[in-house]
């Protein structure tokens, strides 16, 4: 069965979450779905923004690459395409994560984090 392609969803920095949550409910509209101390998924109608804690500093910067979730359906095909290309190894799908998800990510050339990601139901 091949993969189906959703969505993608961008993934920001943020050294405040409730400050951040605060201001796109405020200023953009946005509302939250769900959240935890690191991490927290917005949404407005078909559009999500998740805002995700980074500790600014060397190790853990608020600033650098950003991360894209492409949200999919039956991700096996996929996986199996990069792992086919050289992309990512044969570990790196994560299945039935504590967050009901399959998923496996990999950088970009400018070190931009790529998450492909099933949602588990």
């Amino acid at each position: 069965m091949s993969t189906k392609l959703i969505q993608t969803v961008p993934v920001l920095p943020t050294s405040d979450i409730d400050r951040d949550i605060r201001w796109y409910k405020e200023k953009a509209g946005f509302e939250m779905q769900s959240r935890d101390d690191m991490y927290a998924v917005l949404k407005r109608e078909n559009l999500y923004i998740h805002l995700q804690w980074h500790a600014d500093t060397e190790d853990d910067p608020l600033l650098g690459g950003s991360v894209v979730k492409v949200f999919v359906k039956n991700i096996q095909s996929v996986f199996e395409e990069f792992v086919k290309s050289g992309t990512v190894t044969k570990d790196k799908l994560r299945s039935h994560t504590p967050w009901n998800t399959h998923e496996f990510g990999f950088y970009d050339l400018n070190k931009n984090a790529i998450f492909f990601v099933e949602d588990v139901y």
